[in-house]
This record gives C-alpha cells, sequence and structure tokens, in this order.
C-alpha cells in the first residue's frame, strides 16, 4: 500500500484522483488550502489531511514538518497551483502566481527530499500544456513577473517553471531514487481559474459549445496513473505527458542550463528569507 500525498486536492482533479487512488487501496494524504473543502474529502475517504495556503512559505515550511511524520512518502503529488488577476506581492515578498506555482512546491519538495529519497519516490507535477501556449518567453531574470506582468503569461512561466523543475529534480536525484514527471491534465471543469479576472475565468467556468474540457474525473486518472506506474515501464522519468504521449516543449533549454540556474534561484530566495538553509 503506497502513501500518497496529493496537494491542491480539495477540489478538481485532485480531488478526483483522491478517491480513486482510495478506492484502489493506497494510503492517501490530502493537502488543500481551504479546510472547510478539504476536511469534508478527507471525512469522506476516511483520510489524513493538512491545511496550507501556498501564498505563505511558512505555511510550507509548517506542511513539511507534519508530511515528515509519516513513515514513508511514495508518492508527492506537487498538483496545488492557479493563474491570479492582478499581479500580487505576496507577504514573502514574490509575485504570487511564481510562488503559488513553482516556489511553494519547490520548497515542499526540497524540505521532503530525505524522505524522498529514502522511500525511493515518485515526484509528480501538475504542469500545463500553458507552458507552451504562453511560456516562450520565459526570463530566468525576471522570475517575480515584473515586466510585462499579465496573468496568462505569468501562469505560463510558471507552469514552464514546472516543467524545468522536474528535469533539474531528475538530472540530480534520479540516481538518488527519485522519479520525477510532469504532466498536462487537460482542460478540465473545475474551480481552476476562481481567483482571475482573465478570459481562462470564462473558459474553465462558461460551457462553451466548441471548448473542448473533460471531466475532473478525466484529468484525474492522468495523475492516477502516473501515481500507480512504473517509471521506465509505464513513463519516463524527467519528462513530460499530455495523456499517454510525451509533450513537446517549445521552450528551448539545451543542456538544462536554465533549468539549472532556475534551482539555484530558488533557492537561493528561500534561502534569503531562512525558508532552506
Amino acid at each position: 500500500m503506497d502513501t500518497i500525498i496529493i496537494t491542491g486536492a480539495s477540489d478538481g482533479i485532485g480531488a478526483a484522483s483522491a478517491r480513486q487512488l482510495k478506492a484502489k487501496g493506497h494510503r492517501v494524504v490530502i493537502v488543500g488550502r481551504s479546510r472547510t473543502k478539504t476536511e469534508a474529502l478527507a471525512r469522506e475517504l476516511g483520510a489524513p489531511f493538512h491545511v496550507a495556503d501556498y501564498a505563505r512559505l511558512t505555511d510550507v515550511q509548517r506542511l513539511a514538518s507534519e508530511l515528515e511524520r509519516y513513515d514513508r512518502i511514495d508518492v508527492l503529488a506537487n498538483n496545488a497551483g492557479g493563474i491570479m488577476g492582478e499581479r500580487e506581492v505576496t507577504g514573502d515578498g514574490f509575485e504570487k502566481t511564481f510562488q503559488v506555482n513553482h516556489l511553494a512546491p519547490f520548497l515542499l519538495t526540497r524540505l521532503l527530499l530525505k524522505r524522498l529519497i529514502a522511500s525511493r519516490a515518485k515526484v509528480i507535477q501538475t504542469a500545463s500544456i500553458a507552458a507552451n501556449m504562453y511560456g516562450g518567453k520565459f526570463d530566468i531574470t525576471d522570475l517575480n513577473n515584473e515586466r510585462g506582468y499579465q496573468p496568462h503569461l505569468a501562469y505560463g512561466n510558471g507552469k514552464l517553471a514546472n516543467i524545468l523543475f522536474t528535469r533539474e529534480l531528475h538530472r540530480r536525484y534520479y540516481a538518488d531514487g527519485i522519479a520525477a514527471v510532469a504532466f498536462h491534465p487537460g482542460v478540465v471543469r473545475s474551480s481552476f481559474a476562481s481567483d482571475t479576472t482573465h478570459i481562462m475565468r470564462y473558459l474553465y467556468h462558461t460551457p462553451l459549445k466548441y471548448l473542448i474540457t473533460i471531466s475532473p474525473e478525466s484529468g484525474g486518472r492522468r495523475l492516477t496513473t502516473l501515481a500507480e506506474g512504473q517509471p521506465g515501464i509505464d513513463w519516463l522519468a524527467g519528462e513530460v505527458y499530455d495523456k499517454d504521449k510525451l509533450m513537446p516543449v517549445k521552450f528551448r533549454d539545451d543542456g538544462g542550463r536554465i533549468a539549472r540556474q532556475l534551482w539555484e534561484r530558488s533557492e537561493k530566495m528561500l534561502m534569503g528569507l531562512g525558508a532552506l538553509i
């Protein structure tokens, strides 16, 4: 019985995958921002839960210390994230889209590294095809999206950061037993994009005749498949998937230079706050 931690699990594909994995006999640990919704799902599944707001990095530090109480972590699904509205800086000093989509899950993964290595864990990032649509001009010198901020561009950069993080996590720790993978869940009918005024809010929440959307259950099955799959057999570590196929990434990072810089800059940001030592 695997221990599978899913962040962003109080709704959408996270909740759907939690139900699917619990029904298959796995030990599912639910993490969400809303205490009410997270506790309700945990009660439904008879599963442990934790509450954390990724806009506060102290919440992420506390969450990591709570998750370390589990004797092993077989899967860490970094599923939490979202698109925001007007540019906003968190209390930690970072642009909110960047912090919620990349810096917070990066911090959680870094703080849990020893447990993940000891468990030979799979680390799954919920990325998005938005990385291809809007992340083509990713600027490693402007991670806080200070220049030319637009909600969809910041989101695309965040989702590309998920992919670059996956690649660098693979490069650094695959030999130590961690298998990292990212995936595009599809355009899912859920509460995603509730925090933005961008047109993406209407794409996700308004039934449109020509927009192809999928149910949270279908999107959740993509996460479930990766969580249960075997790296090297069912999927390739260090890669990003759309359904069961490799997803080409338009952003060119030959040699992984930008992925390495993203890792190093993220660590430096967090060390500056004392969140990492």
